[in-house]
């Protein structure tokens, strides 16, 4: 391990446990007594505010676990087995008790208080010359983008919460911020979007590669996916807040990198797939990120169902792989087709991986599995070949030992065999329980980018990025001249030019190999009533079902979109589902409680 990284490493602990006790993510969080250091060792150099970011996000990964409980299993798309305590059925039924272990938001405020006092202490080095005025401004904006992610977070699930900016200094401290003045969630997410906003321009961006937050691995890990993208914070701000084109440039922002940086003129085959939705290869050595066959398409046994192609390989392949066509990664950006934000748990390290106990029933305590809504929404789906299923849900989860069982978490931690009754181990045994949390990628960003557009006036180009595409969308087969078709021939953020054609001229524009999100799970187009922005509305969150099911995304949506329409039973009917379909005899009182929306937040007591 290089010096500079065992320097990250040994005063990672201290950065995350100097306020709160916290342990993080890496093998040396947890310091002896007599490797503790004071406040004034700890912020001396730009390294030392390298081991407070990455510090920040080892203890941000303890709110995995409750970050997926909160935002899946309070909708439609998750439920409880048989083995899952009370806790777990209160969040359920939405009957949650203010002692419900999962409804504290005290690990909330603990990420938050150390950004708090990470940013006092950066000002500090800032004053003092120990940092740079750029390398300030870099770190601030992270810190303060992670804070404002977790306050919209809490601004979702409590409703109205105190919106804490200084630093506190004692542990016992933390409980008497339930009686500070709680703001809003439209309040929230204003002032979050002011907090932003403040931040240069050009500190939105990404760490490049040659900063040294990303330069070297941190214990085996390639750091490029730990730290939150800015711009798609921003984009889901102004979505929350219906800011539509403000929340589209974002995300288009983030969907044109490749463009943007100048690399598709250089490159086609290297550089064309980064967060565009495409049926486009890895590398030379590893199939396309698609739900694909290996030869014959009209045979289901050649579905491709492994960690290192076809759509599974999203969450399961090797991401220490992530070139293209065998062209290695020379450039100064990460360039994971796919991720924006993805953070490791590994066995040897703290913390533990949560989702083997959550999902698995090999290994774990098997405690939530996929509601019957869920696999009932993927089995109403038709591929492009005619099988009636959607093949996003066979890799979503897996029959194992005769239960459904949530797989996406899962891959790297067992493998499951072609008739899923049996399974292998990844590792050496069943302690090494090593995964992801999965936080946001490119499919989301389309998603979000297709809400905006559709409430910006712009449904063809909303239906078009969910289902084929906009070259299939904008095409007229009939006429060879593309000249004027397969482009939306609008304004940024609404312009797409996806020619593809050979007369009168070659087109090979930016777009022309973009699937959009069904072509690439090869499902076929969805059917909608008349040019509604509604029925695009309803078919755009209900493929955010079926792409992101259980990745974290699901509560937000739901509470979104009501709260725009103003409509309670947008969201009591789907969480209603789920329970009558379970059989749980609590279903119609469930929804007759969330037609209230004062009902849909958890009591506010941080314990």
């Amino acid at each position: 391990m290089k010096s500079t990284i065992r320097k990250i490493t040994l005063n990672l602990g201290l950065a995350t446990g100097l306020l709160l006790g916290m342990s993080g993510c890496q093998k040396m969080f947890d310091l002896a007594p007599e490797e503790a250091l004071s406040t004034k060792q700890m912020y001396r150099d730009i390294y030392d505010a390298d081991a407070a970011i990455i510090g920040l996000y080892g203890k941000f990964s303890t709110l995995a676990k409750q970050y997926v409980i909160l935002n899946e299993l309070r909708g439609d798309l998750l439920d409880v087995t048989s083995n899952a305590d009370l806790a777990l059925r209160e969040i359920n039924t939405h009957a949650v008790s203010e002692s419900n272990e999962y409804a504290n938001p005290r690990a909330f405020y603990e990420v938050i208080l150390n950004c708090n006092d990470i940013l006092k202490n950066f000002k500090i080095m800032l004053e003092q010359n120990k940092i740079k005025r750029a390398e300030y401004y870099q770190r601030s904006a992270d810190v303060i983008a992670l804070r404002g992610w977790i306050y919209l977070q809490l601004g979702i699930h409590y409703g109205s919460v105190p919106y804490v900016t200084e630093s506190i200094e004692t542990v016992t401290d933390v409980k008497s911020l339930a009686t500070k003045t709680r703001m809003p969630l439209t309040e929230i997410i204003k002032q979050v979007i002011k907090d932003m906003e403040e931040i240069p321009a050009s500190y939105l961006d990404p760490y490049t590669l040659d900063n040294t937050l990303v330069s070297s691995n941190v214990d085996g890990y390639s750091p490029t996916t730990f730290f939150i993208e800015k711009h798609l914070l921003l984009g889901d701000l102004y979505l929350w807040d219906q800011q539509y084109t403000k929340a589209a440039s974002m995300y288009k922002y983030i969907m044109t990198t490749s463009d943007r940086l100048g690399f598709e003129a250089t490159d086609i085959n290297v550089w064309y797939h980064l967060y565009k939705i495409t049926r486009g290869q890895i590398s030379s050595g590893m199939g396309p990120i698609a739900v694909s066959y290996s030869s014959d398409i009209n045979d289901i046994n050649n579905l491709l169902d492994n960690n290192t192609t076809g759509w599974r390989s999203i969450f399961a392949r090797d991401r220490s792989n992530t070139t293209y066509n065998g062209t290695t990664n020379t450039s100064n950006i990460s360039r994971d087709p796919e991720w924006l934000w993805l953070l490791p748990f590994d066995s040897k390290f703290l913390p533990e991986n949560p989702f083997v106990e959550l999902f698995s029933n090999v290994g774990g305590k098997y405690l939530l599995q996929p509601s019957k809504s869920a696999i009932d929404n993927w089995n109403a789906q038709t591929q492009t070949n005619n099988f009636a299923y959607d093949a996003r849900g066979v890799m979503s989860y897996k029959n194992i030992n005769g239960n459904p069982v949530v797989f996406k978490y899962l891959y790297n931690f067992i493998s499951p065999n072609s008739s899923g009754s049996l399974y292998s181990l990844v590792g050496k045994s069943l302690q090494e329980k090593n995964g992801r949390w999965f936080l946001n990628r490119a499919a989301n960003v389309h998603l979000k980018f297709a809400e905006a557009a559709n409430r910006d006036g712009r449904r063809k180009l909303a239906y078009a990025l969910v289902n084929a595409g906009v070259a299939s969308t904008y095409n007229n087969t009939a006429i060879s001249d593309k000249t004027n078709l397969m482009n939306t021939f609008d304004v940024p953020p609404y312009d797409f030019d996806a020619r593809n054609g050979d007369a009168p001229t070659r087109f090979r524009s930016s777009w022309h190999l973009a699937t959009g999100i069904r072509g690439r799970a090869m499902v076929k187009n969805n059917t909608v009533e008349g040019d509604s922005t509604l029925a695009i509305e309803n078919s755009i969150i209900q493929e955010g079902a079926l792409e992101l099911a259980f990745e974290g995304h699901r509560w937000g949506d739901l509470v979104r979109v009501a709260l725009r329409r103003n409509d309670p039973s947008y969201l009591a009917n789907k969480v209603y589902d789920k329970l009558r379909k379970s059989n749980n005899p609590n279903a119609e009182a469930v929804r007759a409680k969330l037609m209230n929306k004062d009902n849909w937040f958890l009591p506010f007591k941080i314990q």
